[in-house]
C-alpha cells in the first residue's frame, strides 16, 4: 500500500489548456506528481452546474481529451498519476446525495462564491438552480472520495474546502487530516494578464495563448500584446509594471539578469516594444517546443488518450465505491440493509426457494 499523501485537483474540461492555467496550476502538479499521490479529475459534472447546453455536454469528450493532452504534453505521467472522467464516477453521485442530506440551504447560501459564479454566468440571484447550490456539496464528494490531504484550490473555492471539512468527521471519513485540508498556502496561482487587451484572460474571449499554438500563432499573439500605451517611440522611456510583456518573461524567461538589464532599457528609452517582443516570442517558442513534442507524441498514438483516461477512472472507481461503503456503514445505511439481507435469506431456506 502506497504511504504517499494523496493531492486531488483538477479542471472543467471547457477546452485547450493555456499559459495562465500552467502557471497558476499545471507547472506546481508536474512537480507533486513525484512526491504525492495525484488524482486529476476531469470536472464534467460541474460544468452542467452553470453551463448545460446539450451541445456543451457533447463537446465534454473532446475537450476532455484535448485537455489531457495539454496535460500529458505539460509532464503530468500517466504512471505516477490518475486522471479520471468525473462523470463515470456512479460513486460521486450517490455521496453527493447523502452529503446533501447532511447540509442546510442556508450554510451553503453564505458561500460566497456560489453568487459570483451565478453572475459569472448571467443567472438571476432569484433564479440558482439546485445543482449551483450545491456546487460546494458536489466538490465536497470529490474531495472525500479518495481522502484527499490536500486540495489546491484558488480563493473563490477555499469555502467549498471548509464544507468538505464538515462532512469528514460526521461521516468518520479516516485518514483525513483537518489542518492538511486547508488550501494550500504554499502555492499561490499567478494571474498572468490577458495578453492582447486590458481584459481578464479567458478562452473566451481569445486573448490567451494556448499550450498548443504553433510558433506562427504564439509570435501573432505576442506581437498583439498591449504594452505602454503612452509609449509611442522607441526612444521614449516606458513602464516595466502591468506591462504583459515583461509578466510574462518573468514568468517564462530563465535568464533573469536579461530580463532585469532589458527593464532597465525600456524605462530608460533605450529599447523598442518590437525588439522586446521578438525575445519573448523566442522565450516561449523555446518554452513550449517540448510540450507541442510530447503533445504530438500522445495524439500520434490512437486512442492512447482515451486509454488513460478510461485506466484512471477504473482505478478510481475502486478507491470511491471503498470510502462509499465507509460512509455508508458511519449513516447506518449498510446495517440496514445487511439486516433484510438476512432476514430474506432466513425466509428463502425456510421456503426453499433460494
Amino acid at each position: 500500500m502506497t504511504t504517499k499523501r494523496r493531492i486531488l485537483t483538477g479542471d472543467r474540461p471547457t477546452g485547450r489548456l493555456h499559459l495562465g492555467h500552467y502557471v497558476g496550476s499545471v507547472r506546481n502538479r508536474v512537480r507533486l506528481q513525484h512526491e504525492y499521490e495525484c488524482y486529476f479529475i476531469i470536472a464534467d459534472l460541474h460544468m452542467l452546474t452553470t453551463n448545460n447546453s446539450k451541445e456543451d455536454i457533447e463537446r465534454v469528450a473532446d475537450n476532455a481529451r484535448g485537455m489531457v493532452l495539454d496535460y500529458l504534453g505539460a509532464g503530468i505521467d500517466p504512471t505516477l498519476s490518475t486522471i479520471f472522467l468525473q462523470s463515470a464516477i456512479h460513486e460521486t453521485y450517490e455521496l453527493a446525495l447523502l452529503l446533501g442530506n447532511l447540509v442546510t440551504v442556508p450554510r451553503l447560501a453564505r458561500v460566497p462564491s456560489i453568487k459570483d459564479m451565478a453572475r459569472a454566468a448571467l443567472i438571476d440571484e432569484d433564479t440558482i438552480p439546485f445543482g449551483l447550490l450545491g456546487y460546494p456539496v458536489l466538490q465536497a464528494a470529490d474531495i472525500l472520495l479518495p481522502k484527499a490531504h490536500l486540495v489546491p484550490v484558488g480563493k473563490d473555492n477555499q469555502a467549498h474546502v471548509e464544507i468538505a471539512r464538515e462532512f469528514g468527521a460526521p461521516l468518520s471519513i479516516t485518514n483525513m487530516a483537518r489542518s492538511s485540508l486547508s488550501p494550500m498556502t504554499w502555492w499561490k496561482a499567478i494571474r498572468c494578464p490577458a495578453p492582447m487587451v486590458r481584459a481578464k484572460m479567458s478562452k473566451s474571449l481569445g486573448n490567451v495563448i494556448f499550450l498548443a499554438d504553433d510558433a506562427a500563432t504564439v509570435r501573432k499573439r505576442v506581437h498583439g500584446m498591449y504594452t505602454d500605451p503612452n509609449r509611442i517611440r522607441a526612444d521614449i522611456p516606458g513602464t516595466v509594471e502591468g506591462n504583459p510583456v515583461f509578466t510574462y518573461l518573468d514568468q517564462f524567461d530563465p535568464d533573469k539578469a536579461g530580463v532585469a538589464e532589458l527593464k532597465a532599457r525600456y524605462r530608460a528609452g533605450a529599447v523598442g516594444d518590437v525588439q522586446v517582443k521578438e525575445r519573448l516570442t523566442d522565450v516561449l517558442n523555446a518554452f513550449l517546443d517540448p510540450i507541442r513534442e510530447r503533445s504530438a507524441y500522445y495524439a500520434s498514438q490512437s486512442g492512447l488518450v482515451d486509454e488513460i483516461i478510461y485506466d484512471g477512472t477504473m482505478r478510481y472507481r475502486e478507491i470511491a465505491a471503498a470510502t462509499l461503503r465507509e460512509v455508508k456503514k458511519a449513516m447506518g445505511l449498510t446495517s440496514a440493509l445487511n439486516r433484510i439481507a438476512r432476514k430474506a435469506e432466513e425466509r428463502k431456506k425456510k421456503t426453499g426457494t433460494g
